[in-house]
């Protein structure tokens, strides 16, 4: 069993940050065992301040893609070091990022560079907004595109009026999407959803293709932008786009967690049509030219291309999602598991609240597995056949101690 004290730094924090810890970084709201600071990452591993090491199954909340410190994508951050972050103008890699974010991306005739996917999903919006002259954006209830006022529920310093121009549909439901459609009517700029459902606190729900492919015709008929929100999703499902083994492609892309490996990058791509509409708004920031995430995409992107990072990625995924459902009925427990199996949640059936699903993901925290029980996790190609095998060493132990109780 793992133990952990980081009651000192947790003090030092709560005199300076407000409340401590703040967002989803705060290990409290959702696990007992998991340590709050993190010292170092190799691979699929973490380490916290204590020096107790976990198999990593969030690998930083998604941007870790490859593994953390990736030789190739190391080596190129090294390089670009060496010669500068932030300049006083754009560094090469900059060109040389677009190019390979067109050539790699379907629907791509373009690409924005930007530091994280709010800043790419309200780009996106933006964007579209200026094409069309139009106000309305219409989102699927319970979706999370980012952590500004316009898409931010409304919680404290979040007002009604920051959200007025948005209306909500179902996933997945086309009689509720055409429905909130006529309700924009002329007015509609823009539909943004994500690749599949995967909001906090419920089974995820992949796309119905003839959802997707609905949407994508009521866009057209109605002449509003189709904005994928690929930040979660995004070069771990599919490089070309998360849509496109459905055969639907969007107007614009989000992009950003895994496109630079953990270094802070995003992206917006987009078709010729809003090109020039990409071109008029004012989108900056004083981070957004830094070369050394730049480089750290293109070697990123350059692996999952040019090796099987993704099929690895997939095939651990399916060993542990094979593994997890074997140990559960072995242990008497019903589990539910959904999602792709590169971004996997697992609940146990009737626990709607999610707390005995948090009681085992404490188990499995004690013993060296870093588990969320109601965030999807993530799979890296960094994990190996072995370290899944290890990983359910670990997780029978906690299915046990969970049948004890």
């Amino acid at each position: 069993m793992i133990d952990h004290n980081d009651t000192a730094l947790t003090k030092r924090a709560r005199l300076v940050v407000p409340g401590g810890m703040y967002g989803h970084m705060n290990a409290r709201s959702f696990s007992a065992t998991l340590p709050q600071y993190m010292a170092s990452g190799d691979g699929c591993r973490i380490t916290d301040t204590d020096g107790n090491t976990y198999l990593d199954f969030m690998c930083g909340w998604g941007p870790v893609v490859l593994g953390h410190r990736n030789p190739a994508v190391q080596q190129a951050v090294s390089e670009q070091i060496a010669k500068g972050d932030c300049l006083n103008g754009a560094a090469p890699v900059m060109v040389e990022l677009a190019e390979l974010l067109v050539d790699t991306v379907a629907h791509a005739d373009w690409a924005m560079l930007a530091k994280n996917g709010t800043d790419a999903t309200t780009a996106c919006v933006t964007i579209a907004r200026a094409a069309t002259g139009r106000r309305k954006v219409l989102i699927a209830h319970g979706a999370y595109h980012g952590a500004v006022p316009w898409c931010t529920p409304v919680t404290a310093g979040v007002t009604r009026e920051d959200r007025a121009h948005l209306d909500y549909f179902e996933y997945n439901d086309l009689d509720s999407l055409r429905a909130a459609v006529d309700r924009a009517g002329d007015d509609l700029a823009a539909v943004i959803v994500c690749p599949f459902r995967h909001d906090v606190f419920r089974d995820q729900e992949l796309a119905d293709p003839l959802f997707a492919k609905g949407l994508r015709e009521l866009c057209d008929r109605a002449g509003a932008a189709l904005i994928l929100d690929d930040v979660r999703c995004g070069f771990r499902l599919d490089l070309a786009g998360s849509w496109e083994p459905l055969g639907v492609r969007p107007d614009l892309s989000a992009w950003s967690k895994a496109i630079a490996n953990g270094y802070a990058l995003a992206a917006v791509t987009g078709t010729d049509t809003l090109r020039e509409a990409a071109g008029s708004i004012y989108a900056t920031g004083s981070f957004w030219y830094s070369a050394v995430s730049m480089a750290a995409a293109l070697a990123t992107i350059r692996e999952l291309r040019d090796t099987d990072a993704m099929q690895r990625m997939f095939d651990s995924g399916q060993r542990l999602r094979d593994g997890l459902a074997a140990q559960a009925r072995a242990h008497g427990f019903e589990v539910v598991q959904t999602g792709p199996v590169q971004m996997p949640l697992l609940r146990f059936a009737g626990d709607d609240d999610f707390s005995q699903t948090r009681l085992w993901c404490d188990e499995a925290g004690a013993r060296g597995v870093y588990l969320h029980p109601y965030h999807n996790w993530f799979l890296s190609a960094a994990h190996t056949t072995a370290d899944i095998d290890d990983a359910l060493d670990r997780t029978d132990d906690a299915f046990a101690a969970l049948a004890r109780r």
